[in-house]
């Protein structure tokens, strides 16, 4: 995946977000919140396990995955797998758009990481 690519996804999430204020008649402002907040923090959490529900239903498309599991269900709705993926994903990306970060902050911070995982294998971490 590009980096544009990201930026694509930030893109379209943000105008998600601002369609779907405007169909609840709210303002439709996608502006990072005051991460101080209690009310912002409650809200934050709430989107994130929100992700996190998404998450475990595309878990749901992994029949064998129970090791107590005799019998063998070999066939998986990888379409459906995704798009739960995907589900996960907006949620997710609305708590860093919220929070204020942007596509290149997660690509940065994503590679930052992986250089930080990276040199724990080498030191076997």
């Amino acid at each position: 995946m590009k980096k544009d690519s990201l930026e694509v996804m930030f893109r379209l999430r943000k105008e998600f977000m601002s369609a779907l204020a405007a169909s609840h008649g709210q303002s439709p402002n996608v502006d990072a919140l005051d991460l101080s907040e209690k009310d912002v923090q409650r809200h934050l959490r709430d989107v994130s396990l929100r992700g996190v529900e998404e998450v475990f239903e595309s878990l749901n498309e992994l029949k064998n995955s129970k090791s107590h599991r005799k019998t063998e269900l070999p066939d998986v709705d990888k379409e459906k797998f995704l798009e739960e993926w995907v589900d996960a994903f907006n949620y997710f990306f609305t708590v860093l758009i919220l929070s204020g970060f942007t596509a290149d902050d997660l690509y940065e911070a994503y590679v930052r990481k992986d250089a930080i995982i990276h040199q724990r294998i080498k030191d076997g971490y």
